[in-house]
């Protein structure tokens, strides 16, 4: 894959995955009058993932089925939850309740929405993985 789509990709899934595991996880358990300890967990998780799926595109055809659905899942996430939560805030400003969408409706249907098209596309990929042996 071209160097460009991958950091691209990259940077799309660190910034779903900075903004959800901050606002989602990090921020319920650290208090919010020091939002420095939530702001370096979500850091180095967001960083975590988008390494993750930095290595993943690399990786061509020597992936599995299931690596490759969940690196559709990963992108699938990362697009309808920044999708569902920055489109409110630009088509809808005055909408209170907007970046809502992506966090809990868009982000997790583009998951499993991402996940399933990889998935499908990994059983007609290597349709030997998906055979039971007997």
């Amino acid at each position: 894959m071209v160097t460009l789509a991958r950091f691209g990709v990259s940077a799309l899934v660190f910034l779903a995955a900075y903004l959800l595991s901050f606002w989602v996880v990090f921020a319920q358990i650290f208090p919010l009058d020091r939002p420095l300890p939530a702001t370096v967990c979500a850091l180095l998780f967001a960083a975590f993932a988008s390494r993750c799926v930095w290595n993943n595109l690399g990786a061509g055809p020597a992936s599995g089925t299931l690596a490759t659905a969940a690196r559709y899942a990963a992108i699938g996430g990362a697009v309808g939850f920044c999708g569902g939560f920055f489109g409110p805030m630009l088509f809808a400003p005055d909408a209170n309740q907007g970046p809502l969408l992506g966090i809990f409706l868009t982000g997790p249907a583009g998951t499993i929405a991402g996940g399933l098209a990889g998935l499908a596309r990994g059983f007609r990929k290597h349709p030997k993985s998906a055979a039971v042996n007997q």
